[in-house]
């Protein structure tokens, strides 16, 4: 209670944000792209004063806009402290050491763990909003999750493969390989053996006639990861074939925009 009346006063002079609960965190910083996005979408207003710089960045981050509000993070434990922050976001990547020093110091840290399957949306924003005070608000946005992913399409399934740098494909044991299922797409991977993810050659990939390719983002600058994507024999399959490319903002991290690169592949769908 003690940093919650030294922050500033709102809420009428009691020092506690509009609609705020008694045991609601007011002084709140992420330290991870993804957990930035979650306490984004759920936060009360002022209740998150920092998140990582991650954020700000519209190739990584499918809030940038939103990110541009609030100060930003380095994600080093002396800066974190400094803020003075009741809690802090952290994911399962983030550095071991600044999670020990910040809890050492007396600051109460979560740590999220990466979504590797849509009920692990659920499972995050359910968890984002008991942590930040904001349950009901949490129950709301799932319900209008589940409301918007609905069903996969009826019919047919045709066959999708997930090609990025590296030749790297990602199957149904991953977040974007269950964004694919729940399009109506099978997948290559999982055809393959690559439940989890791993790498295609590119002779296998022209072997397997997938009906949509689903292409990783290029990026400026040249990287020889991304040299298979200009292969000769991958252009021509991608004018027999439709193509998707990923928007990476929508698939690195569980949140409900993953409605939206769903929606776009069935769009995609022959």
């Amino acid at each position: 209670m003690r940093r919650w009346l030294s922050a500033a006063c709102i809420a009428g002079g009691l020092g506690l944000p509009a609609q705020a609960q008694p045991d609601m965190p007011q002084r709140v910083v992420s330290v991870n792209l993804c957990t930035d996005q979650l306490a984004l979408l759920l936060a009360a207003p002022g209740q998150v004063i920092s998140v990582s710089d991650l954020a700000r960045d519209p190739t990584a981050s499918a809030m940038a806009d939103q990110a541009r509000d609030v100060p930003s993070n380095d994600g080093q434990a002396e800066q974190v402290f400094l803020l003075n922050p009741d809690l802090v976001l952290a994911g399962a990547f983030t550095a071991p050491a600044t999670v020990q020093m910040l809890r050492r110091l007396g600051i109460r840290v979560e740590v999220f763990a990466p979504d590797t399957d849509l009920q692990g949306i659920r499972d995050n924003l359910r968890r984002m909003g008991q942590v930040l005070g904001r349950a009901e608000q949490a129950q709301r946005m799932i319900a209008d999750f589940d409301a918007g992913l609905g069903s996969p399409p009826a019919g047919p399934r045709p066959r999708a493969a997930i090609y990025a740098a590296n030749g790297y494909s990602s199957g149904s044991a991953s977040l974007a390989g269950q964004i694919v299922a729940q399009a109506g797409f099978d997948n290559i991977a999982d055809e393959l053996g690559l439940s989890q993810g791993g790498h295609i050659p590119l002779e296998v990939l022209l072997m397997s006639r997938p009906d949509l390719l689903i292409l990783g983002r290029r990026y400026p600058g040249h990287s020889r990861a991304e040299e298979p994507l200009d292969h000769p024999a991958l252009r021509a399959l991608m004018a027999q074939v439709p193509v998707v490319t990923m928007s990476d903002p929508d698939w690195v991290c569980g949140t409900p925009h993953v409605l939206r690169t769903i929606a776009a592949l069935r769009q995609a769908r022959p």
